[in-house]
Formats: C-alpha cells, sequence, structure tokens
C-alpha cells in the first residue's frame, strides 16, 4: 500500500486514503489503513510499543480522498468534540448518473441502515429508526450524460451521499450497490473526499487540506475543470 501525507504534526495525521482499502479492519481481513498507518510509524520512528492512532471520521471503503487520524488522545478527544459541533467541514466531489434537479441546492432525506447487509435506504421521516441526512452540492459541469458537482455533507451518515443521489434519481457513476447498473462489474465509484476544513486540536488556527481525484475515468472527462 502506498499513502500519500498531505500533512503530520505531533498531533495530526493527514493522508490521501487510498481506494479500496477498509478504513479499519473488517470482515475481510484485508490490510486496512488504520493499521497499515499504525505500522509505519511505529517503523519509520523507531518507536517501541504500540502506535497510537485515533480514528475520528470514516470514509467508505470504495471512497479514496483526504482523511484525519489523531495521533495522541488528546487530539483525538478534541477533534471528536469539533466534528460534534459541526467545525470540521467536509467536501466531496462526485460524478452522478444524468442531470441534478438544480443548479445548486441543499437536500434532506431520512435514511435507514439495514445492518444484516449493511445496506441503506431513504425513508419515511416517521420511520422508527430514520436519521436525518443533510447535503448541499453545486454542479460543476455536465457532460456526455453525467454530472461533476462538489457536495458539503452537514451530517455524517453512512452512505449518505451515495443514498442521497440515489434518492434524487441520479445515482454515483459506478455505485452498482445504489442504483448505477449501465457501467460494467468492478467500475471505480466516482466518490472522491477532496476538501477537509478543520480546527487543529492543540493550535488556533483551521488546517485546511485538498485531494485531485485520479485522473481515470470518469474523472478524466472533467479534466478540464
Amino acid at each position: 500500500m502506498k499513502v500519500a501525507i498531505l500533512y503530520e504534526d505531533n498531533h495530526l495525521l493527514v493522508v490521501e486514503k487510498p481506494v479500496n482499502v477498509p478504513v479499519q479492519e473488517d470482515s475481510s481481513k484485508d490490510l486496512d489503513l488504520l493499521n497499515y498507518l499504525k505500522d509505519y510509524i511505529k517503523v519509520r520512528d523507531n518507536k517501541p510499543g504500540n502506535v497510537y492512532m485515533g480514528l475520528v471520521h470514516r470514509l467508505d471503503r470504495p471512497v479514496g480522498g483526504v482523511m484525519v487520524f489523531a495521533k495522541t488522545s488528546k487530539a483525538a478527544s478534541r477533534l471528536s468534540n469539533s466534528i460534534r459541533k459541526h467545525e470540521l467541514n467536509r467536501f466531496y466531489l462526485v460524478v452522478a448518473m444524468g442531470k441534478l434537479p438544480k443548479n445548486s441546492d441543499t437536500i434532506t432525506h431520512y435514511l435507514w441502515k439495514k445492518r444484516k447487509t449493511n445496506q441503506v435506504y431513504s425513508v419515511e421521516q416517521n420511520h422508527p429508526d430514520a436519521k436525518k441526512a443533510e447535503l448541499s452540492y453545486e454542479v460543476l459541469n455536465q457532460k456526455e450524460g453525467m454530472t461533476l458537482a462538489r457536495v458539503e455533507l452537514h451530517t455524517g451518515r453512512s452512505h449518505q451521499i451515495r443514498v442521497q443521489f440515489q434518492a434524487m434519481g441520479t445515482p454515483l457513476y459506478g455505485d452498482q450497490k445504489y442504483g448505477d447498473k449501465r457501467v460494467k462489474p468492478h467500475t471505480q465509484i466516482a466518490l472522491w473526499a477532496n476538501e477537509i476544513e478543520i480546527p487543529h486540536p492543540t493550535l488556533k488556527e483551521i488546517v485546511h487540506l485538498t485531494s485531485r481525484p485520479p485522473q481515470s475515468e470518469p474523472w478524466d472527462i472533467f479534466k478540464d475543470i
């Protein structure tokens, strides 16, 4: 595994998560990003014993891009508090199939996760296990029956962007789990964690980092943007 480090100090480690890598250990037993980074830091810095690495937010396995880890328990606690106070701003790039209803909008759905199948559904607000999901999007370009959009998350629900775009009738390119049946099997989903803004846990400043999606299909269609 090759992982690009975007920012690092004594409290934070911000990396570019590779696609198709689990964030933490799961039933697949594939090498996960959290344990990889612990081992990497242990060897690089010649640290005795276990290396602390705090997981403060998540990305779906197929998704690549900016991801923040805490290198101390103090940083992990403060970052988690920042997330609870909605001080963590996350932006994504997506390629959706079809045309979005508006050029920009804030949309709200109510989502329910079926844990046995790890599938998320858009349901009515009065569903007993429904959780509110909200995001904003801005259309950047449209080409070849697809739409490039920038998305800002206001809540952090499981599979949120994927399900909300499916609910609008514009599933993400390559997302065969949530509605895109028009591409070949094993096509990579067009969802990328492009940008993050977070208060530094010890310094009075905002850490702002970006990551560009790969120049492969369908991202290369919009390479001029």
